[in-house]
């Protein structure tokens, strides 16, 4: 077995010691960023799209905290990747770079604007081409130029929960083999496929081989091939050399440019979500009420489910004080899960959950009303920046 490899002349920042990060100043609760570690990933990211010749844009589904988009830039990241109106105006006016659009369905009313705003559009199927191709043909023949994709299903993925894998039986994401109309690639100068989530280079090369067997005979007539997201490149022990080859080889072997669109190895590792102990509730077990909630503030807990880590903790039985950690809903189930800790907590005492930039503020809810956590950065330099703060208004302004 081969030893994982890190790209070539990429040097990473060093990180801000976690340990001298002063949780008990910085105002509970709050999503708290790391600009060193983000600065991290990026230059692992940027590293990868050179060595691979691929264009890597970020997926705003897993990270679009926009007020950091000033570093993507400064690390060469072209553009992002759009899944609605909303997130194709935010990378217009953030981003500035290239805006890729993918939707499941476009509106009527959504798809003028959509497609005056992106330079790469994707449909989830013909029947959406034929229903506004006559559109993009107005726009192109009034000289905008804009790709124009289908995403397409190859029935192959590794993803172990049914709810995050767009491969499944009877998906509804992108068109199948069986269902592709070849009679209607006029226009169509690009391939989608999505399948990974959070996977390694050894599935996409399997993926790779699976969508070559069943998309080959239609790839001499594209300019380029987006790979979706699900890299998880900025994980400890991925082989990004490996994903730079396969890119190398594909681009060589069809003739065509490489789009990655990650979200999560953007956010990965790159901050916390703070929290601070409520009350404490006995019921034959001791449970920690925190400010924050797995329902309204990190479902993923609830929906993949997983277990996060949490700052000087450890399983249950492992340190001397046993606690579960819940939520401040009314939903009997947002409960984190158990932990240890080596000292007893109470009332203001923080509790501090790691990796909770990706994929946390993208899906959070104003749920029971309950406060939304601060938007802050840990700077690099050693100060606390408070970005955003949320109050009444936010949460009234979702309701009428």
């Amino acid at each position: 077995m081969t030893t994982p490899t890190r790209t070539p002349d990429v040097l990473a920042p060093e990180v801000f010691p976690v340990d001298q990060i002063p949780w008990e100043s910085i105002p509970s609760p709050a999503y708290v960023l790391d600009e060193s570690r983000l600065r991290r990933n990026l230059s692992l990211i940027s590293g990868v799209q050179r060595a691979s010749g691929a264009t890597v844009i970020v997926a705003f589904k897993g990270y679009s905290m926009w007020s950091t988009f000033p570093l993507l830039r400064e690390y060469g990241i072209h553009g992002a990747t759009a899944s609605s109106l909303n997130e194709a105006r935010l990378a217009r006016e953030e981003m500035s770079g290239e805006v890729h659009t993918y939707a499941v369905a476009y509106s009527d009313a959504d798809f003028p604007e959509m497609l005056a705003l992106s330079d790469h559009l994707t449909f989830n199927s013909f029947s959406q081409w034929e229903r506004f191709r006559p559109q993009v043909i107005s726009a192109r023949a009034a000289g905008k130029q804009i790709g124009i994709g289908i995403r397409v299903n190859h029935e192959y993925g590794e993803v172990e929960t049914d709810l995050y894998n767009p491969a499944g039986p009877y998906s509804r994401l992108g068109v199948t083999r069986a269902e592709f109309r070849e009679d209607l690639l006029d226009g169509i100068d690009g391939l989608h496929f999505h399948s990974l989530c959070e996977n390694g280079p050894d599935v996409l090369e399997r993926t790779l081989a699976v969508f070559e067997e069943k998309f080959g005979d239609v790839l001499p007539q594209m300019k380029w091939v987006n790979f979706g997201g699900g890299h998880l490149m900025t994980r400890a022990g991925y082989d990004t050399g490996h994903l730079a080859r396969l890119v190398r080889a594909f681009r060589e072997r069809w003739g065509v440019d490489v789009i990655l669109e990650p979200g999560s190895a953007f956010g990965w590792d790159t901050g916390w979500l703070l929290s601070s102990v409520l009350d404490v509730v006995h019921n034959v077990k001791d449970s920690l009420i925190l400010d924050v909630s797995a329902s309204a503030h990190m479902p993923d807990v609830l929906e993949m489910p997983y277990r996060p880590a949490v700052l000087g903790a450890a399983e249950p039985d492992v340190l001397e004080y046993d606690y579960l950690l819940g939520g401040t809903t009314c939903l009997a189930g947002d409960v984190i899960g158990e932990y240890s800790f080596a000292r007893k907590l109470g009332p203001g005492d923080r509790v501090v959950f790691g990796d909770m930039i990706h994929y946390t503020m993208v899906k959070t809810t104003f749920f029971n009303g309950v406060r939304h956590p601060d938007i802050g950065i840990w700077h690099a330099d050693g100060h606390y920046e408070l970005v955003r703060r949320f109050g009444y208004e936010e949460f009234k302004a979702k309701l009428s």
